[in-house]
């Protein structure tokens, strides 16, 4: 019991990610008609202002410290952050611990500014244009945004500690009598995107700005002849799901070490996510993320791999298989979507 807990609580550590990820990239299908494979891209930004931001606050000048020597009996010289000589070495040093948070605040308008960017400078320019136009150029883009990365980071991951109040572990089953110790921040990692998703989803359903975007992606020509700009309004969803992702990006690095390329490695199973979810559903995107990284945690198991080889690499996609051939428009698809 306590192992398919665990196993569970894995699936639902991988799957909060693929359910950003997804819900990112529907609201941009659902409201523009737009198949963005540069939404990667954006995940992989979010993870890099994460550590362009720890980065900032390392930055250190260095002293002379007559109390410390070494093995010759010369003066050390030791760095000290400029945090730590401004605001002192606990609120300094605090600043520093979280600066992976605190990310949050900045890669919000970097991602929203970003995805205005992408929408206004390129991507408008095909909302008209077959999928496969639309695809080509947007996973070209997310090549030149992989290497743009890889230019200024490098290549090798780059570490981005999660604080110190957040690391280690904790007995999840201390309340049920089982033994499931499992590491703080991926419990923290899976919170936050029930919070962020609960709050997409409550700004669509009950706000006035989301109510016009929910009925323009129902029927955007009837909206538009009310005199609504639902032409902005879409454009600014496009900044938000772009901040969704970069979100998701910021928070995942503690767990997986940010690289050039992990927006590309999350990408395509993004897609079966939406795919599996269903085109143009926001519930179907958010079901199909958590269900399959649930289905793709127990399938790493060792006695999965052992039986059947490799089945961990595949069970997204044969997942994916069983599911269209069943139900076509996937689990919770729009009738009419992608269908002409």
């Amino acid at each position: 019991m306590d192992a398919f807990i665990l196993q569970i609580l894995n699936g639902l550590d991988k799957g909060s990610a693929y359910a950003l990820i997804a819900l990112g990239l529907t609201l941009i299908f659902g409201t523009l008609g737009v198949v963005n494979f540069a939404h990667g891209a954006l995940f992989m930004i979010g993870a890099f202002c994460a550590v362009t931001l720890n980065k900032l606050f390392s930055i250190s000048f260095e002293t002379v410290d007559p109390t410390k020597t070494d093995f010759l009996g010369n003066p050390l010289k030791v760095k000290t952050p400029y945090l730590e000589s401004w605001f002192g070495p606990e609120l300094g040093g605090a600043i520093i611990d979280w600066s992976v948070p605190l990310s949050l605040i900045i890669a919000i308008p970097v991602m929203i500014a970003i995805g205005l960017i992408m929408e206004r400078g390129l991507i408008r320019h095909f909302y008209k244009r077959p999928h496969a136009d639309q695809i080509l150029v947007t996973f070209g883009l997310a090549i030149v945004l992989q290497e743009v990365i890889k230019y200024f980071f490098g290549a090798n991951p780059i570490q981005t500690p999660a604080p110190d109040a957040l690391k280690g572990v904790f007995d999840l089953g201390t309340w049920l009598g089982l033994s499931l110790p499992y590491p703080i921040w991926r419990v923290f990692y899976f919170l936050f995107a029930v919070v962020t998703i609960f709050a997409v989803f409550a700004f669509l359903q009950f706000t006035t700005f989301g109510m016009v975007v929910r009925a323009g992606m129902a029927d955007r020509e009837t909206v538009g002849l009310l005199g609504i700009n639902i032409d902005k309004r879409f454009s600014i969803m496009f900044g938000l799901a772009a901040a969704v992702a970069g979100l998701a990006g910021v928070m995942y690095g503690p767990i997986n070490p940010p690289n050039y390329h992990m927006g590309m490695d999350f990408l395509v199973l993004s897609f079966v996510v939406v795919v599996v979810g269903g085109m143009g559903s926001l519930p179907g995107a958010v079901l199909a993320g958590f269900l399959l990284g649930i289905l793709e945690s127990f399938a790493s198991t060792t006695w999965a791999t052992t039986t059947l080889p490799g089945i961990n690499q595949i069970i997204i996609y044969l997942v994916a298989i069983i599911v269209l051939m069943t139900r076509p428009r996937g689990l919770m698809g729009r009738k009419g979507v992608m269908e002409e």
